[in-house]
């Protein structure tokens, strides 16, 4: 974690940990670095909430000023900046965006021309900038960057998904929440060009209604939506969708876990899941891993974060991974999550063994899960001590093979998270209590 840049880019309430100046600053130095060596070439992408523009105009203020040219692609998903910048001769590429936050927040989040997420080196550099405000000179005359229209890019992003899945999807009727995000950009667009029927809500995005009660963080209303009529299967994505959540017919939530367990069968029934692995992270669920192990399959777990379920696929070469929350990587074809290349996959495998979504699943049984989080004064003394350690000891011996208990720090708040898994909710919330009510005794 830098002074600036957290785990996903730079992110804050806007104006207010976040502002124009800060993100022209930003711009600035990336343009400096790119110049050095001939004219930079950066891309600038962003979601739908109200501040996108006003820290993409900083931005590109920022860049242009030192020298680099800047291509405005304007709204589109985070998946559509990483394709881009690594297919398309870009120095780097710049999302503005804040995922799945409310609208009053954002974010910059910064690829490098690989896909990938900038190095540390470059972003303890742009921190160096921020804070001391030497050494980059303002261009002049002809040397100032231009900035260029470049709308086109989401179609060539489109365009090559279309090429990876080229799919007929006649006869599938389909239910999608865009979360008046990205999504709003691509996703009905890309799945009616595949013959699909689909019906859209939440796509109407003014600025301030991004994930507001819609998207994969609140899929009540398509949950209810896919009760109330015949479709296949229903899609909910978060403000810039690069993750998905499922819905079944019956209007049960598909988890990134359901997603897991579906696309890595399918996989290894191919010959086409490299180790025989699949990624996840500690939050997985225990019914995900014991029917991966009832299917054959191995696991590597991370820590939470889409970045480090890629960091372990670039490091054991392993092509498949995600996490609970969506984030769902196919690295052989992008090297982050993209909530609508999932889509794809997942309708890929119910057309390639001619098996509705219900049947899919049938092999997943999800555990009750009850995850509390507990504010605590001092996280590294709460995680020390020796009572709470024992406790927890104690809860693991109880629950056996038949569930499991997680204990960690939050990496950005003054929390402790205590998750239960068990094979009943009642048990989840005993165990669960017995040891926040010792983290609020000793620490709250």
């Amino acid at each position: 974690m830098g002074r600036y840049f957290g785990t996903d880019g730079i992110r804050g309430r806007a104006n207010i940990e976040l502002n124009a100046k800060r993100a022209f600053d930003v711009g600035r130095y990336l343009g400096y670095y790119f110049s050095k060596s001939g004219r930079g070439k950066i891309l600038i992408g962003k979601d739908t909430r109200l501040s996108s523009s006003m820290f993409e105009n900083a931005i590109a203020a920022g860049i242009t000023s030192s020298g680099s040219d800047v291509y405005l692609i304007g709204y589109c998903p985070t998946p559509t900046i990483a394709y881009l910048s690594k297919n398309k001769d870009f120095d780097c590429g710049v999302m503005i965006s804040a995922s799945h936050n409310p609208f009053y927040d954002n974010g910059i989040k910064i690829f490098s021309h690989e896909g990938v997420k900038l190095s540390s080196d470059i972003e303890n550099l742009i921190e160096d900038y921020i804070d001391t405000q030497e050494g980059v000179e303002y261009k002049t005359d002809k040397d100032i960057g231009r900035v260029i229209d470049y709308h086109s890019g989401l179609d060539l992003y489109l365009d090559w998904l279309k090429i990876q899945y080229p799919l007929d999807l006649t006869g599938f009727n389909i239910a999608i929440d865009c979360a008046n995000g990205s999504a709003s950009t691509t996703a009905k667009q890309l799945l009616e060009s595949l013959n699909a029927n689909c019906t859209v809500i939440h796509n109407d995005p003014n600025g301030i209604n991004i994930n507001t009660k819609c998207g994969s963080t609140h899929p009540e209303e398509l949950q209810n939506l896919m009760r109330s009529d015949e479709y296949d299967i229903g899609f909910a994505f978060d403000g810039d969708a690069d993750r998905l959540i499922g819905v079944d017919s019956n209007g049960d939530l598909l988890t990134g876990d359901h997603i897991l367990y579906i696309c890595g069968k399918y996989l290894k029934e191919n010959n086409q899941l490299v180790k025989n692995t699949v990624v996840t992270t500690v939050m997985a669920n225990l019914g995900l891993l014991k029917s991966f192990e009832n299917e054959g399959i191995s696991y590597v777990s991370t820590q939470v974060g889409d970045k480090y379920v890629y960091e372990e696929m670039l490091k054991s070469g392993f092509i498949f991974g995600g996490e609970q929350s969506g984030h769902i990587i196919f690295s052989d074809h992008l090297t982050t999550g993209d909530g609508l290349l999932t889509a794809l996959n997942l309708l890929l495998v119910m057309k390639s063994k001619n098996q509705n979504i219900l049947e899919l699943s049938k092999g997943i049984k999800i555990y009750p899960q009850l995850l509390t989080n507990i504010k605590v004064e001092n996280k590294e003394e709460a995680m020390n001590d020796e009572e709470i350690n024992k406790e927890i000891n104690k809860v693991r011996e109880e629950l056996g093979d038949n569930g499991r208990i997680l204990v960690r720090p939050s990496g950005t708040e003054p929390l402790v998270r205590v998750m239960v898994e068990a094979e009943s909710d009642e048990t989840c919330e005993k165990m669960v209590k017995r040891i926040t009510d010792m983290l609020i005794e000793k620490y709250a």
